[in-house]
C-alpha cells in the first residue's frame, strides 16, 4: 500500500479497533491486505462496511482497513496509516487518479482497458473497465457501496475521464456473500442508448454490450497476449473456448483458416458479429463451432485433424485449492489433445487465469501431455495478463492470468 503525503500518524480514535491475530499480523507485515476472519482476536459488534483502525494481539496500530461483516476476507487494508472517516474520500480520490494517470503510462493500441484494478490499485472491491466513451463499475465489497464512496468514485470518474455513459455491472452472487441487497445492473449516466458500443484492442474491433456477457463484458486482461499470439500464428488455427473470438479474429489476419470453438451460442453470436465487423474483401470467413471442447479436441485428435495454430484458453478449472486435482487432469487432457493436432512446427497457445494453478505448474502439465503425445514442445514465451491489471508481488492473488506460448517441433 502507498504511503499517502500528509497522512496523519497512527493512532487515530474516530474508528473501531479491530484486533489481529499474529499470523494476521505477519500477513499484513509480509505485504499483503488481507486477514481473514479467523484470524481477528476481537469480535465487537462493527457495522458492515466500516473504515477500523486495525491492531495487533498487544494492541500495536498497523493501519487503517475496510470491514466486511460476512466475507472470509473480514479485513481489506486501506492504508498503514490513520485515515479519519472525513479524509477517505480524499484518499478514494486520489487513489483513483493515480490508478488512471498508470494508465496513460502502460495502456496503448486500445481504446478498452482496465481503469481500476481493486487491490492492485489499492482500491480494494472497486472494479473499473473503459470501452471507448463508456465506464462499466463494479462495486464488490460492503464498503465500496456504501453510499458516501459510490458517490465519491463515481462522482471522481465523471471529472476525470468525462464518460458519455457509466453502467454499473452487478455480479448476483458477490452481493449475496457480501449481505449486500439485491440489484440490477444499470445505466448509472448517460441515455437510455448508451449501453452498447464498439471498442477496438490491436487494430481489431469488437461489440460491447455493457449489460450482457461474462466478466465486465470482454477479456481486456488478455489483451496483450492477443497481439502476442498474432504473432507466430500460421497455417490453419483452432481457437478453444474462443468467447466471443479475440484470439481468433486476432490470428485471423495471419491464417489461412481459422476455427472458434465454444459452448456457449449466444457468444459465438457475438464472434460472428465481431467478425463481420472486421471483414475484408476476399477474407476467408471464420468457421464459428457451438460444441463441448473436450469432447470436440477428442474426436478432432482420433480423426486426425491438423493445425498449425491451437489456442487454448478456458475457464478457471481450480476456484480453490481443492479444485487443484480435477483442473490439472483437464488442462493436461486440453494439452495433450492439442499437440497430438499440431504439425511440426505449430503453434500452441495455452493459458490459465486459475490462480491456485502457477505458472510451473502449468509448464509441468504441458510437458507431461508433450511427452504422451510423444511430442518435444520449445517455449518461445511466458507471459502473463495486461499491464492494466497490474501485478503487487505481495498480494499474489493480483498474478492470476498465466499464458505460455510454444512451438511443437
Amino acid at each position: 500500500m502507498p504511503k499517502e503525503s500528509g497522512a496523519v500518524a497512527l493512532p487515530t480514535n474516530d474508528l473501531a479497533e479491530v484486533r489481529v491475530s499474529v499470523r494476521g499480523a505477519g500477513r499484513l507485515h509480509s505485504g499483503h491486505v488481507w486477514v481473514y476472519r479467523s484470524d481477528l482476536e476481537s469480535n465487537a459488534a462493527i457495522p458492515p462496511g466500516s473504515l477500523v483502525r486495525v491492531a495487533d494481539h498487544r494492541g500495536k496500530a498497523l493501519g487503517t482497513a475496510l470491514y466486511s461483516s460476512s466475507s472470509q476476507i473480514a479485513i481489506r487494508m486501506l492504508s498503514p496509516n490513520a485515515v479519519p472517516e472525513a479524509e477517505l474520500s480524499g484518499l478514494i480520490r486520489q487513489r483513483i487518479r493515480a490508478a488512471i494517470a498508470y494508465r496513460k503510462l502502460v495502456v496503448r493500441d486500445t481504446d478498452a482497458y482496465r481503469v481500476i484494478c481493486s487491490e492492485a490499485d489499492f482500491l480494494p472491491g472497486l472494479i473499473v473497465d473503459r470501452y471507448g466513451q463508456m465506464l462499466s463499475v463494479q462495486f464488490l465489497t460492503q464498503a465500496m457501496d456504501t453510499a458516501h464512496v459510490r458517490e465519491t468514485v463515481l462522482t471522481t470518474l465523471r471529472e476525470e475521464l468525462q464518460p458519455s455513459s457509466m453502467v454499473e455491472r452487478v455480479e448476483a452472487r458477490v452481493r449475496e456473500l457480501e449481505q449486500l441487497a439485491p440489484r440490477e445492473s444499470q445505466l448509472l449516466h448517460g441515455t437510455g442508448t448508451a449501453t452498447k458500443t464498439v471498442f477496438t484492442m490491436n487494430g481489431v474491433q469488437f461489440h460491447y454490450d455493457a449489460l450482457h456477457g461474462q466478466k465486465t463484458g470482454a477479456f481486456l486482461d488478455q489483451r496483450e497476449n492477443y497481439a502476442a499470439a498474432a504473432l507466430y500464428a500460421h497455417g490453419d488455427a483452432l481457437d478453444v473456448f474462443c468467447y466471443q473470438g479475440g484470439f481468433a479474429l486476432h490470428v485471423a489476419k495471419k491464417c489461412t483458416s481459422v476455427t472458434g470453438v465454444d459452448s456457449s451460442l449466444p457468444a459465438l453470436e457475438v464472434a460472428e458479429e465481431n467478425a463481420q465487423l472486421n471483414s475484408q474483401p476476399g477474407a476467408k470467413e471464420i468457421e464459428w463451432i457451438e460444441a463441448n471442447a473436450f469432447d470436440l479436441l477428442k474426436d478432432y485428435a482420433s480423426a486426425g485433424h491438423q493445425y498449425d495454430t491451437i489456442v487454448l484458453d478456458p475457464p478457471a478449472f481450480a476456484k480453490t485449492k481443492r479444485d487443484l486435482p480435477a483442473a490439472a487432469r483437464g488442462y493436461k487432457e486440453l494439452n495433450l489433445r492439442a499437440l497430438k493436432m499440431l504439425r511440426p512446427g505449430g503453434i500452441l497457445v495455452t493459458c490459465s487465469c486459475s490462480y491456485h494453478v502457477s505458472e510451473q505448474e502449468l509448464q509441468d502439465i504441458v510437458v507431461t501431455a508433450s511427452l504422451d503425445a510423444k511430442r518435444t514442445v520449445r517455449l518461445l514465451e511466458r507471459r502473463v495478463q495486461a499491464q492494466d491489471h497490474p501485478i503487487v508481488p505481495a498480494i499474489p492473488e493480483t498474478a492470476y492470468l498465466k499464458a505460455l506460448v510454444l512451438q511443437a517441433v
